[in-house]
């Protein structure tokens, strides 16, 4: 719902400069790069390139949803390994598909607050190596084999061993159902779509759109943030490679859906990619631009959290976009540039529908007339997660770092950046281009 209250970043924060890996597609099994290993290749270079050592940050400050057994608070692990030094503390949050996002807007709020001056921050997520976890079932038959101590009773509890005590809990799955309505995300867009009344035709149409758009972008050098990395076979990875070039509406229309067999509409090739990445800011105070002469490239200004019904998560940017434009007394058409994460076709398209109806702005978001239509040339202008790939932890991370860029390259001042939230949110960051102090 709209409110009027003030800015939530009350000083400036700049934004000094940041990178990315590559977006790696999962494949079917686990990706090249550990959580970690992805975003020290992508500060690796963000690091070379600054006039001040790792360890002037005050903190490090990453969003992950599911780092590996090895990776707890991998923040700490990822600043460690970046040369931050044992007197940099780092800390690791966690909100869903935004993560990478509340992690920039907790660095903004530190800045603001003057607890730090400069903060090391971005998101990464290795959706390829997911956990795969043990059911309770066999957890409790591995402590009874634990604590049997005779032959005789260890063969008695492995007596007890049944196959479904070998079914496995697949974490990546599990993660994306929510808990309190019971739907995993695909079911939500599938709700938006009819509420919305969208047809496939649109959402695989909407799909394409974004390969070629990404498409276009890689041609013309438009993805500079992103880092060539390599694994340790020597192998190497220079761009986002769930691009399908040859991507159309007529192609796309042959896949069935994944959600509801019979009826649905949301289908792999309209979905977000299941994705390896890792994309890496760093934000400055006033303070800390005067005192390590830094150049920077931008501003953040707001940023705003909005809570909906999880059955229709999709809807969040909505909720949390509006607000900004409100008591920034912004209108659609002061924003320059639009990224909302494609974490579904239906699900931006939704968002769209839904600042153009005015019973849905006045009942649902508290305004009094209709928001208006979001330019589709001004919106997602290079792809988005249907083409780039949505690792969660990291896309609210890019696409603030991305909206960046093509605001400096179309010499344009405002941007705004949201994401949907599994569990029924949505969030949202109010950015502006600096070229100086």
């Amino acid at each position: 719902m709209a409110t009027n209250r003030k800015k939530s970043i009350s000083k400036t924060v700049y934004i000094v400069d940041g990178s990315r890996t590559p977006f790696l597609k999962a494949r079917g099994k686990t990706g090249p790069f550990a959580a970690a290993d992805l975003a020290v290749q992508a500060g690796q270079p963000l690091m070379m390139r600054q006039n001040f050592k790792a360890d002037a940050f005050d903190e490090v400050i990453m969003g992950c949803v599911m780092p590996s057994a090895d990776e707890a608070n991998i923040a700490r692990v990822i600043a460690l390994r970046l040369g931050c030094g044992e007197n940099v503390p780092a800390w690791t949050v966690q909100r869903n598909c935004a993560s990478g996002m509340q992690a920039l807007d907790c660095a903004a709020m530190n800045i603001a607050s003057g607890r730090s001056d400069l903060i090391l921050t971005g998101g990464v997520e290795c959706m390829s190596r997911a956990p795969v976890l043990l059911n309770n079932t066999m957890v409790n038959w591995l402590g009874d084999f634990a604590r049997a101590k005779t032959p005789i009773a260890k063969i008695k509890a492995l007596s007890k061993l049944r196959g479904p005590h070998l079914k496995p809990i697949i974490g990546l799955i599990r993660g994306l159902t929510d808990p309190v309505v019971g739907l995993n995300m695909g079911q939500t867009a599938e709700i938006l779509a009819h509420k919305f009344n969208i047809s496939r035709h649109e959402m695989d149409t909407f799909s394409a759109e974004s390969h070629q758009r990404l498409a276009a972008a890689q041609d013309n050098g438009y993805m500079d943030e992103v880092e060539t990395i390599y694994d340790t076979n020597g192998k190497f990875y220079a761009s986002d490679d769930g691009l399908r070039r040859d991507s159309d509406a007529a192609g796309l229309g042959k896949l069935k859906p994944v959600f509801d067999s019979k009826f649905g509409k949301v289908t792999a090739g309209n979905a977000a990619q299941i994705t390896d990445g890792a994309a890496l800011l760093i934000l400055a105070s006033e303070k800390a631009v005067k005192d390590h002469n830094l150049t920077v490239i931008g501003k953040i200004v707001d940023s705003h959290w909005a809570g909906l019904d999880p059955s229709q998560m999709g809807l969040g940017p909505a909720h949390a976009m509006a607000p900004i434009l409100t008591r920034n007394k912004l209108a659609i058409k002061d924003i320059d540039y639009w990224e909302i994460n494609e974490a579904f076709a239906v699900q931006v398209l939704s968002c769209l529908e839904a600042w153009k109806d005015v019973e849905y702005c006045k009942t649902q978001l508290g305004l009094a007339q209709a928001l208006g239509e979001i330019p589709r040339d001004r919106l997602n202008v290079d792809g988005g997660g249907v083409s780039i790939g949505h690792p969660v932890g990291a896309s609210g991370a890019r696409i603030v770092l991305h909206l960046l860029k093509v605001l400096k390259r179309n010499n344009a001042k405002l941007g705004m950046a949201s994401l949907c939230i599994g569990g029924g949110q949505g969030g949202a960051m109010l950015i502006e281009t600096a070229t100086e102090q």
